[in-house]
């Protein structure tokens, strides 16, 4: 068997595209485009890359992207302020705080402090509890790109048994309230699981989201499974590489995405999504900002 490589960045471009039709519908009927603020402290190099690529992606989807840039050390109080600011700015529909922040800043702070109508990241709890709830609004772009990426392959996610293994706030939790939403049969695996290799082998659909190159052995893959590798690691040769295993697990797999070119243009596809979907949803509310 040879997986069907799942192509994130073709799929990102018909995301995008969508995108860009609805945000001419958008400034045709408010007189202004979408606007998205993206808010970087510091110069973190992988940061800055994420931020430029996002900036490019806004900016070829017809949405306004606003920078704030902001020095190494900017207090938390200041930051807060930019947020503050930005929560009241009528002509702002997506916020953006892109992570890490710099030590000594309490990111949950600054994260909360963000409206949840403009959060287009997905992460506020209140946004991350409407989804909990089967009524989700601004969803968690890379959980959001795996279900989208589904559809897309028309991977039917009811009824299967998927295996999250990873459970950070930001990918591994929101994942499992998504696959729950698709009515799948979910597990989550973490630090505590006792045997993670019988809970992948059993699985029917993989999301690996731990940030470790090569976590999960290719072998442990279930023959004819979806595995969506989220993790972006670079090796000492400077190769980047995903926490599956590949070549072993393209072997076993039914389908799988590829690291680089999978999940990456996915997420910053739905952050777009996310940001017209604010936009069309505080117009609606009565704040367009015209």
């Amino acid at each position: 068997m040879s997986a069907i490589v799942m192509d994130g960045k073709a799929v990102a471009a018909k995301v995008r595209a969508e995108v860009a039709i609805r945000a001419r519908e958008f400034a045709g009927k408010f007189g202004r485009r979408p606007a998205l603020a993206v808010v970087q402290v510091g110069q973190d190099p992988a940061s800055s890359v994420y931020v430029r690529n996002k900036r490019r992606s806004s900016i070829e989807a017809e949405i306004e992207s606003i920078a704030h840039d902001l020095p190494e050390t900017t207090t938390q109080a200041e930051i807060l302020d930019l947020v503050h600011s930005l929560n009241r700015n009528p002509r702002v529909d997506g916020i953006l705080v892109q992570l890490p922040l710099p030590k000594g800043i309490d990111t949950n702070v600054v994260m909360d402090a963000v409206d949840p109508a403009k959060d287009v990241d997905g992460f506020h709890p209140v946004n991350t509890g409407l989804l909990a709830q089967k009524r989700p609004q601004l969803r968690p772009c890379t959980p959001f790109g795996v279900i989208r990426l589904a559809a897309e392959y028309g991977i039917a996610l009811t009824g299967l048994r998927a295996t999250v293994v990873g459970a950070s706030n930001i990918v591994g939790r929101p994942m499992a309230l998504e696959l729950l939403l698709a009515r799948s049969t979910v597990t989550v695996c973490h630090t505590g699981t006792r045997n993670l290799k019988s809970e992948v082998e059993r699985a029917d659909v993989v999301v690996a989201a731990v940030g470790k190159a090569g976590f999960v052995p290719g072998d442990w893959i279930k023959p004819g499974a979806a595995v969506f590798d989220v993790g972006i690691n670079r090796t000492a040769d400077g190769k980047l590489v995903g926490d599956v295993e590949y070549d072993k697990a393209a072997a076993r797999a039914g389908w799988i995405t590829p690291v680089p070119g999978g999940l990456g243009p996915m997420t910053i596809a739905m952050l777009l999504s996310n940001s017209v979907d604010a936009a069309f949803r505080r117009a609606a509310a009565g704040h367009a900002g015209d």
